[in-house]
């Protein structure tokens, strides 16, 4: 055991140290940890057999996903977020149902043998795009701030809009046959999940920021712990509203929005632990995705799966996005970017391990998918976040020389 561990930790070294150079290329740090994941994997040196299923997986990516969306809200460039709100708004209140719904009616036409709740289910997994995977574009500074902040926003709240979804539908899955879902109580569970997250968020960090401050001005702060401060307020605040009934990832966004909102004093020297154990988390989360899937869906491929994964990436996402964005006042392009740039990641994992618990008829067919389709989603966004972002700056130059 020990000795998986040594091997795990002496690969995350050796990419921390050359980071900064494999990055400057089309190259990201999920596709570099997946690729030594799969090769570690069953399928070709056996080093690595874990289980796709396993509850600390699961957890692990809830945690990583936890930590990212609460540090990624507290560095937020609120004035820009204030000023071009209505860019998130039009792709979660527009744009994420259509997605939902797009998904749906491909997955009945590609998979006739789904019911409408399987259906269901798969374009609900893969709604939600993923902040983790996506973060090579919102820190490239040759996105405009307000596309950043943008897609942030969106990646941030899709997720935990999409659990209460997942649940209700879960649940009717679950309903025996003499019992039926009321549309009220499909409504309350909506307004739980999303209502106690957002308390829950709320609450800790105005708390945790008003204590801080306390803690600074009474001198009982202690420099080596700054950086977990942050750290154990997103794993807390997460761990409160799952406990509470409420979405855990609702909570971590907005909680590190008010965060960032109440607290300005030093904030950099707290937002550092949590940068760097993310990095260390979403390394093990793709090193590990990588030993799963090359024993589980190798021989498992179909034409359909990978029809449906692709489309998943493309026409079911982008023309969604396209179409809620229709009006706004940005450049095609700029629209064209937003569309593409969904990344499905940790959220999809997570949704798929709860459905795998569930034994649907089709359930491990939806797992495949998914798997798939992040599989993909590693690949394509990673390799084009570079270029496609630096084409923002070729663009400029181009309207300044006609100028």
């Amino acid at each position: 055991m020990y000795l998986h561990f040594a091997i795990l930790f002496a690969i995350i070294l050796t990419y921390s140290l050359i980071a900064g150079k494999l990055e400057r290329y089309p190259f990201s740090a999920p596709i570099f940890f997946l690729i030594i994941g799969a090769a570690l994997g069953p399928l070709v040196f056996h080093v690595y057999n874990i289980n796709f299923n396993d509850e600390n997986y699961k957890l692990l990516s809830e945690f990583t996903l936890a930590l990212v969306l609460f540090s990624d809200a507290s560095k937020a460039n609120l004035k820009v977020l204030q000023k071009y709100l209505a860019l998130p708004g039009k792709l979660l209140l527009i744009g994420l149902p259509i997605t939902i719904l797009a998904g749906f009616l491909i997955g009945v036409l590609i998979f006739p043998e789904f019911s409408w709740l399987e259906a269901a289910i798969l374009a609900t997994i893969l709604a939600p795009t993923d902040a983790a995977l996506g973060e090579p574009v919102v820190s490239n500074k040759s996105v405009p701030s307000k596309i950043r902040e943008g897609i942030n926003v969106e990646s941030g709240l899709n997720d935990g809009i999409c659990v209460p979804v997942l649940m209700l539908l879960l649940a009717i899955h679950t309903a025996n046959f003499n019992e039926s879902i009321s549309f009220s109580y499909g409504l309350s569970l909506f307004a739980k999940e999303i209502g106690i997250g957002f308390l829950s968020g709320t609450f800790i960090a105005l708390i945790g920021a008003f204590l801080i401050k306390r803690s600074i001005s009474q001198g009982w702060d202690e420099s080596a712990w700054k950086n977990s401060i942050v750290i154990l307020m997103s794993l807390f605040s997460f761990a409160i509203a799952q406990t509470l009934g409420g979405s855990g990832f609702i909570a971590c966004f907005t909680g590190g929005i008010m965060f960032n909102i109440s607290f300005k004093h030093n904030k950099k020297a707290y937002l550092e632990g949590s940068e760097g154990l993310s990095k260390i988390l979403n390394a093990v989360v793709w090193f590990v995705f990588g030993c799963v899937i090359t024993g589980w869906i190798v021989h498992r491929l179909t034409c359909d799966i990978v029809l449906y994964a692709v489309l998943s990436l493309t026409a079911i996402r982008m023309i969604p996005v396209l179409l809620s964005l229709f009006n706004f006042p940005i450049s095609f392009y700029a629209k064209l970017f937003t569309a593409w740039f969904g990344p499905r990641g940790l959220a999809s994992i997570v949704f798929a391990v709860m459905v795998f618990e569930e034994q649907l008829p089709h359930g491990d067919t939806i797992v495949e998918i998914t798997l798939v389709t992040i599989l993909l989603s590693v690949f394509a966004h990673g390799i084009s976040a570079n270029p496609m972002a630096r084409a923002f700056d070729r663009r400029k130059e181009h309207h300044k020389k006609l100028k």
